[in-house]
């Protein structure tokens, strides 16, 4: 319930300067950062959702900024048995974990497009939201682990 509210309410800000800072700006913007500081030759450029050189490259789609995992752990958090402000720091550092998890995705989809397709679409449709997901999880199983009262009765 909590994570189809969450969900809705950020579906209201698709199209939004809610939705382009967090795609344009937080998304494509570092990974053309990162990407220009490990590989300057690359000739990226931030074309909004883009990442484009001349090699090829991406569009980061509504979906593919890793809100979901970040509105899924969120509310996991929220419900978890811990106290509030562990909670509060549980959803911080699991916002963080998942930005660097999901920047993560977005250069190895850049690199793969670049130079193979097939991997590409492996990558993109199985192997990285899967992994996205699992770290999630594992995140949320760690923090309650560490901070739940009552987690050791839950296992």
């Amino acid at each position: 319930m909590i994570f189809a509210a969450l969900r809705f309410f950020y579906g209201l800000a698709v199209g939004t300067w809610v939705d382009r800072l967090i795609i344009d700006k937080l998304t494509v913007g570092v990974a053309v950062a990162v990407i220009d500081t490990i590989d300057h030759g690359s000739g990226v450029l931030a074309a909004g959702s883009r990442l484009t050189s001349p090699d090829g490259g991406i569009n980061i789609l509504n979906g593919c900024e890793g809100m979901d995992v970040v509105l899924l752990l969120t509310s996991a958090m929220l419900v978890a048995p811990i106290p509030v402000s562990r909670r509060i720091l549980g959803v911080l550092a699991g916002c963080l974990a998942v930005f660097v998890l999901n920047q993560a995705r977005v250069l190895m989809l850049f690199y793969a497009i670049r130079h193979d397709r097939a991997l590409f679409e492996t990558l993109h449709t199985v192997v990285t939201p899967l992994m996205l997901i699992v770290a999630a999880g594992v995140f949320f199983v760690g923090w309650l682990d560490r901070f739940g009262g009552t987690s050791r009765a839950l296992a």
